[in-house]
């Protein structure tokens, strides 16, 4: 614990996602003069950027990283990184991509595309809104999507949107300059019983009925006039009944929908997400039938503050508690993302573009707008303040799966320090191994997603090296816990703590091995020697890496050096399969799908062959478990001398001849333990045994025996 408050310590005087990677003459250079690039704000990572007018510098606008402001996780689970300009009234003076992960544009469509969808932005401005595909609209900017790339771009137009309207709000006076990071926060403790009556009383269920009368006088006076014949036929007939609720409030999503419908829904959305459902009748549908489900609709717009969010259909069938109330409407709920900066606390502004073509050729579009205003009652949020940082809002939203994390590494801390006791029933031990091993895998790897990687490392390093802080871990708690926790223990067990017990990818290789010896497969098992040198490999790999590592540092010295290492730093890195297998689930593309399932079905032959022959994380723990305190696996005298019981049993050949532990090849399994502690299988004990119960007969003289 002193080991976390530590790290925690040193990484928050840093920027909060100080995770970019360019300097300020990185800038410069991509923004040459007549411009001229300012310091890096202390308090928000951007760079302004001004122009000579006269003898004073004008402020032109700000140029940012997307990472460093809106890490929003890409399809491979790593957040895009985009250079983004804005000028002094909100609109793009460039947009680029500097580093992605998208599988679809490395191994698909190429990167081509992806760099002529980014280059749309250039010339739009964040006061309008900016969708993806679709018609164009009044007041809107739309942006070519690109085909069997669709959640991609997406991503990417998430990315762009959230840091643009993060700076847009704290430098350029957007929405009064509010930060969405100190937004108010959703209440989850409020229950109550709610019907339909009571939350239209209080507000937490708005309506909007529209006539065609209504609808006609938006067009009064113009060029839409007297367009629309059904209007003008049926004035007292219904344009549009709708209803909205901020149906992420457990007390209004449950009072809204049924039990199976809330908890559908509740499972879609992620920590910090708002849900917003629409329930509408009448001629105006939000949802037309060239509506693509799952899109962006084009007929409800949000905006708060002035500032459009980007709001998205979540294609559910949802069942309403009080059906018989709305009649036939239909339903559909809308999600706005955590990093799109939605403050509860302040009114939600919906609008209705209603929109009329005039002409046959080349027809005139005009469009007017209905409006709708939203304002949750005080008791459903918590009220924002400056202490409410980012980081910290990613903490208290993992709360409870924080603490059954931090529960799970004290468990295993207290099972290491009394293992002798442990061990002493060795079908304890085996139970427990086993209950642990599938927590390590469904918990802590798919769950929680906090799966050491060697790349968690080799970004650290070139962070440090180009001078930037470490403060972006703390957007990822869990993998953050893990890593304190490991290099806690390396102090004390060695490099076995994680790769024998917190691997969630060396847990399925061990699940596999297991399987394998049941199945009665043919096991591998190498000589002594040769066993060694293998070894070698995976400090071989690690050696590769940190060379490659060391040549990105020094890109400024030599970029054309650079550019080619961080190539084969990406081939290196994927080395190991732990995101193929555990981040992405085995969905992504063949090779990498094949080459990880390869060495699961290779460790049923050969115990855990990857994490002993070919693992780099492995081998840079081994190399930091040197640092290690203390022995604490037991030994006698006799071991190795002559007892090699728990040398020849060892899956991991990680006992000399001599009985010593190599304890940077030692996944403390604690199964020499358990032969330690058995009367029925370590040897020196049986001998003991023997000796104890042996009765010596002694020799009775035969006078004796006469007397």
């Amino acid at each position: 614990m002193a080991f976390i408050l530590l790290l925690l310590a040193l990484a928050l005087p840093l920027q909060e996602a100080a995770a970019g990677v360019l300097g300020r003459a990185d800038v410069a250079r991509r923004f040459p003069a007549p411009l001229v690039v300012g310091e890096r704000d202390a308090a928000l990572p951007v760079w302004p950027l001004y122009k000579q007018n006269a003898t004073a510098m004008e402020l032109v606008g700000y140029v940012f990283e997307s990472v460093d402001l809106a890490p929003v996780p890409g399809f491979a689970g790593v957040p895009p990184n985009l250079l983004v300009a804005l000028d002094a009234k909100g609109g793009f003076m460039d947009v680029a991509v500097l580093s992605h992960h998208e599988p679809v544009f490395l191994e698909g469509l190429g990167e081509a595309p992806l760099f002529q969808f980014v280059s749309q932005y250039r010339g739009l401005s964040l006061s309008s809104s900016i969708r993806i595909g679709g018609k164009d609209a009044g007041g809107e900017a739309r942006l070519d999507g690109v085909a069997k790339a669709t959640a991609s771009v997406r991503i990417i137009n998430q990315s762009v949107l959230s840091s643009a309207l993060k700076v847009a709000r704290s430098r350029l006076g957007f929405a009064g300059g509010g930060d969405p990071s100190m937004a108010a926060r959703l209440r989850m403790d409020v229950e109550e019983r709610l019907d339909v009556a009571r939350m239209k009383s209080q507000g937490l269920l708005r309506q909007l009925r529209v006539s065609n009368r209504e609808a006609e006088r938006l067009f009064a006076g113009g060029a839409g006039a007297a367009l629309d014949p059904e209007a003008l036929s049926d004035p007292d007939g219904v344009f549009l009944d709708l209803h909205l609720a901020h149906v992420s409030v457990p007390s209004v999503g449950r009072g809204l929908l049924t039990p199976r419908s809330w908890s559908k829904l509740a499972g879609r959305l992620e920590p910090g997400d708002h849900a917003l459902l629409a329930i509408w009748s009448g001629r105006h549908s939000l949802m037309p039938d060239e509506f693509v489900r799952g899109g962006v609709p084009d007929r409800l717009v949000l905006r708060q503050q002035g500032l459009p969010l980007d709001m998205r259909d979540l294609d559910m069938d949802l069942t309403l508690r009080e059906r018989a109330l709305f009649g036939d409407a239909s339903v559909a709920v809308f999600r706005v993302i955590a990093q799109a900066g939605l403050d509860p606390g302040r009114p939600l502004e919906f609008a209705l573009p209603v929109t009329r073509s005039k002409g046959i050729v080349y027809p005139e579009r005009i469009t007017r707008e209905l409006a709708l205003r939203y304002q949750l009652p005080e008791r459903y949020y918590i009220p924002g303040g400056a202490d409410e940082t980012s980081w910290r809002a990613v903490w208290k939203a993992r709360a409870l799966e924080l603490a059954v994390l931090a529960c799970g590494l004290l468990v295993l801390a207290g099972a290491l320090i009394l293992q002798r006791r442990l061990a002493a029933r060795g079908g304890w031990l085996r139970g427990f191994r086993a209950a642990y091993l599938l927590f390590t895998v469904g918990f802590i790897g798919y769950w929680a997603q906090a799966q050491l990687s060697i790349v968690n490392l080799t970004g650290a390093a070139q962070a440090l090296a180009a001078g930037r802080g470490l403060g972006y871990l703390l957007f990822d708690p869990a993998n953050l816990i893990v890593w304190a926790f490991v290099l806690l223990t390396l102090l004390f067990w060695g490099r076995g703590v994680f790769c024998g017990w917190l691997c969630p990818f060396g847990a399925l290789q061990e699940f596999a091995g297991k399987m394998g010896r049941a199945l009665r497969l043919p096991q591998i098992r190498l000589r002594s020697a040769h066993d060694v040198r293998l070894k070698w490999l995976k400090f071989a790999a690690l050696g590769a890496i940190a060379v490659n590592v060391a040549i990105v540092a020094s890109a400024g010295v030599a970029p054309a050096a650079g550019a080619t290492a961080a190539q084969w730093l990406d081939r290196l890195v994927e080395l190991e399969p732990f995101k193929t297998a555990i981040t992405l689930n085995f969905v992504r593309s063949w090779p990498y799908a094949a080459y990880a399932v390869g060495l699961l079905v290779l460790g049923a032959f050969w115990f855990k062959f990857f994490c002993r022959y070919l693992c780099p994380l492995g081998a840079g723990l081994a190399l930091a478990g040197k640092l290690r305190l203390l022995n604490w696996l037991p030994r006698r005298m006799e071991c190795g001398q002559p007892c090699q019981t728990c040398r020849h049993r060892c899956d991991y050949q990680a006992i000399k001849p001599d009985g010593a532990i190599v304890y940077d090849e030692c996944f403390q399994c604690l199964d020499c333990v358990v032969i330690h502690e058995s009367e029925e299988k370590c040897a020196p004990l049986i001998m003991e045994r023997k000796r104890v119960k042996f009765i010596p007969i002694a020799r009775v003289d035969a006078q004796e025996a006469a007397s």
